[in-house]
């Protein structure tokens, strides 16, 4: 008699403009493809630093440019444009791009993910700056999405409303920086500890837990 299999939710917490995340996005694609049928992903955005119009500190500018070079080191093929630093005027603040992913969410749940692929490229690889609402709007017109409703969502009460809860709740289980990987198994809560080169920890972990 086959085992009854719990069904599991696995929390990705998350900010688009974390280069962790980013680098750790090709291992996360394994993972999420590979995951057992009775896992399901969802996403929770982090929030790494709030709204801000101010520019960035040259100081701020370099250490930033310099954890890039150190994810360079750490996964090797992770890609940058340090173009970015140049062509851009950057803020400390992401905030913007977190609120874009609820508002495309709203408007087409099944595209969040690839709102968060598009953000990520336009920033790492394009040297755009999702810190500006022109920016992400583009991105939201570039995937189909209605420009005037996206553009209505992303500073609305309600959207920043959200994206507090899911701070929250990331604080809440146990989430530690970013990306965190927490495993809800009835009604607990376990952090999953992950390697930003390999997948197969993690999928034995979970395949661990699930028998």
């Amino acid at each position: 008699m086959s085992p009854i299999l719990v069904f599991m939710i696995l929390y990705y917490v998350h900010d688009p403009m974390c280069s962790w995340c980013w680098g750790f996005s090709p291992t996360w694609s394994k993972i999420r493809t590979q995951l057992p049928d009775n896992i399901e992903v969802k996403y929770l955005l982090g929030g790494l630093a709030p709204d801000s119009d101010e520019p960035m500190p040259e100081q701020m500018q370099e250490a930033i440019a310099g954890y890039w070079k150190r994810i360079q080191q750490h996964i090797p093929g992770t890609e940058f444009n340090f173009n970015f630093w140049q062509e851009c005027e950057p803020r400390r603040s992401t905030y913007p791009s977190c609120r874009a992913v609820i508002a495309a969410r709203k408007q087409k749940p099944e595209i969040e993910r690839e709102m968060i692929d598009a953000i990520q490229k336009a920033y790492y690889l394009n040297a755009k700056n999702p810190s500006n609402d022109e920016t992400l709007i583009d991105i939201a017109e570039s995937l189909g999405l209605d420009k005037e409703a996206f553009s209505a969502d992303l500073n609305s009460a309600e959207t920043q409303q959200q994206l507090e809860e899911e701070m929250t709740f990331a604080r809440q289980i146990g989430a530690q920086g970013f990306p965190s990987m927490m495993l809800e198994v009835e009604g607990r809560y376990e952090y999953l500890p992950l390697d930003y080169n390999d997948s197969s920890k993690t999928l034995e972990l979970l395949n661990q837990i699930n028998t």
